[in-house]
């Protein structure tokens, strides 16, 4: 047997920082990935929304990971709740209901609360449910909300969140 000798290289400063990076971005993914998977719904502080003549509590997701779990393992959400999904920017946004145990209804919304589209979706599928045009949230309630009310594309929904600064 031959054995061939060469010498490894020692790391640079630069190569040593990217290492460290990429070291805390797997650490930081696998706490998200556990506050997910450990299979316990989150509770978050919530907000009225005016649909109509009814009031939705909406719990507010507006972090990354506030949005990935969403109503991830709830086994019930009563009648007038909700979960109102911000994000930054508006854009065309999908969602889908993996590890979701409830029938859910989901409304699109503009930055000024005005419903873009209605999707209905089935619990612990991976079918993806998108928006009509670029939104700055998303409601989700129990499955038939909205189309009980006759809420349809166009309808406005008032509440602090799509409040102008």
């Amino acid at each position: 047997m031959t054995y061939i000798k060469t010498p490894i290289p020692l790391p640079t400063p630069r190569l040593r920082r990217f290492s460290r990076s990429l070291g805390a971005l797997a650490l930081a993914l696998v706490a998200a990935g556990t506050a997910v998977a450990d299979g316990r719904p989150q509770k978050l502080p919530a907000v009225p929304l005016t649909v109509g003549f009814q009031v939705v509590q909406a719990e507010v997701a507006r972090t990354p990971e506030q949005r990935a779990t969403g109503l991830m393992y709830r086994k019930s959400l009563a009648h007038n709740e909700g979960m109102l999904f911000v994000f930054e920017e508006p854009a065309t946004q999908c969602f889908w209901m993996k590890n979701t145990l409830l029938p859910l209804s989901i409304a699109f919304l503009d930055e000024a609360g005005r419903v873009v589209n209605i999707a209905d979706m089935q619990p612990q599928s991976l079918d993806s449910h998108c928006s009509a045009q670029p939104v700055r949230f998303a409601l989700e309630v129990n499955q038939g909300w909205f189309a009980k009310r006759g809420i349809k594309a166009g309808f406005q929904i008032k509440g602090q969140p799509f409040a102008k600064p």
